[in-house]
């Protein structure tokens, strides 16, 4: 599911004004006569030492008072001039004391490699933007649509290509739910809807690298913090996406998210475009698939889910025995882009079995497994002329997704599963991609 998205620029100003008020001037008082100048002292004391010798002892204490001011001054002013810590911390500035913040992260790539399937991913959104595996020649091809610079997943203008999206993934019907009694209102980023957390969801948000293994086991974890009031949602969470190579030639993802202070809607979303002939070997509706989902959420105009469960059997939504990808797509106007709503059976380690492609060209075989309620199944309905790896053009329906999730809507829909997790709950999404040829 893809939308062109614009960018929030956000200009601070800073003004600071300083008065400085001259001191008033003390009025000028007579010198006290212990504090004249010492000159005039000297001269008095040779004026009489000869005629009144016991005298001398009458001007010896206001010399040592003089050197005891003298003392005193250069005292006071080396004490005060000192840059000591507790004074500045004493200091009555209107600047706060600011601790450094730690530097951001910086973009890149990171590459996984298990010897059977190399994944080269970026911290930019947690996303996957190179998956290369065998055809049944044993010849290695790049599965997934993405670019070959960091530029198009930084500015906005990739078209979701393998990232992580959420807070909530999918639509939220006109931007706005209820919580608690309180009413949130989020980005409208996809009028008259918020799509994929906002305008800058997490696929557009640089995250922390929190462990890269490479080895027999491969993995990285990339960890995001969203704050309280990011793009409209409630409360901070913490968030962590770990992608690890297995043994099986399969790709796991293990997506969490603890909500720190308040109840919050998280539903995440992984966005991979797949192609399994090849990123740039044209449209996919040669794919055959099979979706282990017998209903879906029908839509309005706005691509919103009315609240209805809709049976595929019989339309063209119906892949549960498996057909190709283009075979009814003409009667479904623009394309598909919605979710089905999970009901296999089988399960294996917790995770149910979403859905199988199989490409006829290269005889790569895609098997979906996860433990979410519903799969958002999309055709790259909006791919147009998009400039991708190496050169190729990725047009109408070169890719497809399926972004296992929460169901579109659900915080404004009672009769969908809930998405709203509390401080003390954690939320987990589990998804593994296994590869095969047949």
């Amino acid at each position: 599911m893809e939308q062109l998205v614009g960018a929030h620029h956000h200009h601070h100003h800073h003004q600071s004004q300083h008065s400085l008020s001259p001191r008033t001037p003390r009025t000028p008082t007579r010198p006290h006569p212990l504090l004249q100048h010492p000159l005039s002292l000297s001269n008095r004391f040779r004026d009489h030492q000869i005629h009144h010798p016991p005298r001398i002892l009458r001007f010896t204490p206001p010399f040592f008072l003089l050197l005891l001011v003298a003392v005193y001054l250069l005292a006071s002013v080396t004490i005060f001039s000192a840059p000591t810590p507790s004074l500045r911390l004493r200091s009555s500035s209107p600047k706060p004391l600011l601790l450094p913040m730690p530097a951001p992260p910086a973009p890149r790539f990171f590459d996984l490699d298990s010897g059977r399937i190399r994944v080269r991913l970026t911290n930019v959104g947690a996303a996957v933007t190179s998956l290369l595996v065998p055809d049944k020649n044993g010849v290695l091809g790049d599965v997934v649509l993405g670019f070959d610079s960091l530029d198009p997943y930084l500015n906005g203008t990739s078209p979701y290509f393998g990232c992580i999206v959420g807070r909530v993934a999918n639509r939220i019907k006109d931007g706005k739910f209820s919580l608690n009694g309180m009413q949130h209102n989020l980005s409208i980023n996809n009028p008259p809807n918020t799509l994929h957390g906002g305008f800058k969801g997490f696929d557009k948000v640089i995250w922390e690298v929190a462990e890269h293994t490479k080895g027999d086991n491969p993995s990285i974890t990339f960890k995001y913090y969203s704050k309280d009031g990011e793009e409209g949602y409630p409360g901070d969470i913490s968030v962590t996406a770990r992608y690890s190579l297995l043994p099986s030639t399969a790709l796991k993802l293990d997506m969490e998210a603890v909500p720190l202070n308040k109840a919050t809607p998280i539903s995440l979303a992984q966005h991979t475009y797949w192609n399994l002939a090849g990123h740039n070997s044209g449209d996919v509706l040669a794919h055959s698939i099979q979706i282990w989902g017998s209903q879906i959420t029908p839509v309005d105009q706005t691509s919103i889910p009315t609240g209805e469960f809709m049976p595929v059997h019989g339309t063209p939504f119906d892949f549960l025995t498996g057909s190709k990808i283009g075979s009814r797509i003409d009667q479904v106007p623009g394309g598909y882009d919605h979710n089905y709503v999970l009901d296999n059976s089988e399960v294996r380690l917790g995770l149910r079995h979403v859905a199988k492609v199989t490409d006829p060209l290269s005889s790569r075989v895609l098997d979906i497994w996860a433990d979410a309620p519903g799969v958002q199944f999309y055709t790259g309905n909006f791919l147009e002329g998009v400039m991708g790896k190496g050169g190729a053009i990725y047009g109408k329906h070169s890719g497809f997704c399926l972004e296992t999730q929460g169901f579109p809507n659900a915080v404004n829909q009672p009769n969908f599963p809930s998405i709203i997790v509390h401080p003390g709950e954690q939320y987990r999404h589990t998804m593994l991609f296994e590869f095969s040829t047949e």
